[in-house]
């Protein structure tokens, strides 16, 4: 455990040798994913986000600086999630478990929240021509839609879900089963980003609406505790979970298959735990300042 601690600052995107789904031996070098059920979705949000605030950001008015924000917030989440499924990080994640769990990270603890912060769904609808702009805007007003988007973001649900994809899709039968079939390892990615950004949405939204901060708060510090327990486990586990992994012997950094777990489980443990911590103190910050400023009360009140 001594000599893992320090691979935690190694970046596991640009380490040695990997293997992937058919791409060759185990010596062949990490390389690009570029599957269209991955490049596809992701160009066509960037492009039309990029429709979207071009539009607005040409029409002006004092809203400027909020856009921008926004655009710098949707491309640091966007670049964080092509980083982790389709950069060399997605290949490297077959041949080490380590950097697999760095690829999760990405999604669940960097794309995730920067892309709820970014609010672009407002956005993209401006990349559409106005009548196809208002459909859809009174779609997204439907009372059903609204009310299943409620109970979804709801912070206790938003935690579930979230946990139960953590755990269930952790559990060694169907890890491998990801591992080996492209589709669900496609399932797999897609499940801890939906309920990643439904969590997220939950956390974030308690800070506009009149909702109180302690649900999300407590919410915030049990996922701490619970995804720091799955990581804890791996970290003290003296025998590899997924069959998958050691059978390919020697992951990178010369680590053995428990090695290369026991990094993952401190990835998933240490940093982990630390994000939502520090997100639930930033709330509770911000609580404090809000409740001493009634102007800044009545403003962190609107939508």
């Amino acid at each position: 455990m001594k000599r893992l601690l320090p691979l935690l600052l190694v970046p596991l995107a640009i380490a040695g040798p990997a293997a992937a789904h058919g791409v060759g031996p185990p010596h062949v070098e990490p390389g690009w994913t570029l599957d269209p059920a991955v490049t596809i979705p992701l160009a066509v949000s960037l492009v039309l986000y990029a429709l979207g605030a071009g539009r607005l950001l040409a029409r002006g008015g004092p809203g400027r600086p909020t856009r921008v924000r926004g655009a710098l917030l949707f491309t640091g989440g966007w670049l964080a999630l092509a980083g982790a499924v389709v950069s060399p990080l997605h290949e490297l994640g077959e041949r080490s478990f380590a950097a697999h769990m760095v690829e999760h990270e990405l999604l669940m603890l960097v794309a995730a929240p920067l892309l709820v912060l970014a609010r672009p769904l407002s956005v993209m609808l401006w990349a559409f021509p106005g009548m196809a702009r208002k459909g859809l805007g009174a779609a997204s007003r439907d009372g059903v839609v609204r009310g299943a988007w409620r109970r979804l973001t709801e912070s206790w649900t938003a935690t579930l879900l979230q946990i139960t994809a953590l755990w269930i899709w952790h559990a060694p039968a169907l890890f491998d089963r990801a591992l080996d079939h492209p589709a669900w390892h496609l399932a797999q990615h897609l499940s801890f980003l939906i309920t990643a950004l439904l969590f997220w949405s939950a956390m974030f939204e308690a800070k506009r609406g009149e909702r109180a901060l302690g649900g999300p708060v407590l919410c915030l510090f049990t996922t701490s505790v619970v995804g720091g327990a799955l990581g804890a486990l791996m970290a003290l586990s003296q025998s590899p979970w997924f069959a998958r992994y050691a059978e390919l012997g020697m992951a990178p950094f010369g680590l053995t298959p428990v090695e290369d777990q026991q990094l993952a489980g401190l990835l998933m443990w240490i940093p982990g735990g630390l994000v939502h911590a520090g997100a639930a103190l930033v709330l509770v910050g911000r609580a404090l300042v809000s409740s001493g400023d009634p102007y800044e009360a009545r403003q962190a009140s609107r939508p």
